[in-house]
């Protein structure tokens, strides 16, 4: 079963610069949950285009695991997909859209679909992990946030 992830929020900056932030994975690791212990592998330094794989390493649960990411299309400043080649999930898709709004801000959009490994079993714990990946967003939102306008 695939289920769908989706949020979006407001930064009072112009895509030309808000859009680079993300562009540098680097950044991954301080918009992410320092409980996930989310570390870059991928030698530095890492440049983000249509065909880039990039490695991690993290933790869900205290189970430490590896997660490889393809960047399956790029078309900067409007947006780009990563997918989940190996990691926790069956399937993970995550669209980052950025848009220029009236005020000269930027909405950032991320839609995730995703699918859980082992059947039933990853069926029956689809609620945990729901509300894992949207503690996950509201981290990463605050964090991008914090960074874009400090």
């Amino acid at each position: 079963m695939e289920y769908l992830h989706r949020t979006s929020f407001d930064v009072d900056l112009p895509r030309e610069q808000v859009f680079p932030f993300f562009a540098d994975a680097t950044n991954l690791e301080r918009i992410t949950p320092p409980e996930l212990r989310f570390r870059i592998l991928t030698p530095a330094p890492v440049t983000i285009r249509a065909g880039a794989l990039i490695d991690y390493r993290l933790s869900l649960h205290g189970i430490p695991m590896t997660w490889r990411t393809l960047i399956s299309q790029w078309e900067p400043p409007e947006f780009f997909v990563d997918e989940q080649l190996r990691g926790p999930y069956a399937q993970w898709i995550h669209t980052h859209r950025f848009f220029d709004l009236p005020n000269g801000g930027t909405r950032i959009d991320d839609e995730v679909r995703y699918r859980l490994p082992f059947g039933i079993l990853g069926r029956l714990v689809h609620p945990l992990i729901r509300r894992q990946i949207g503690a996950i967003f509201r981290f990463r939102e605050t964090m991008v946030m914090a960074e874009l306008t400090r």
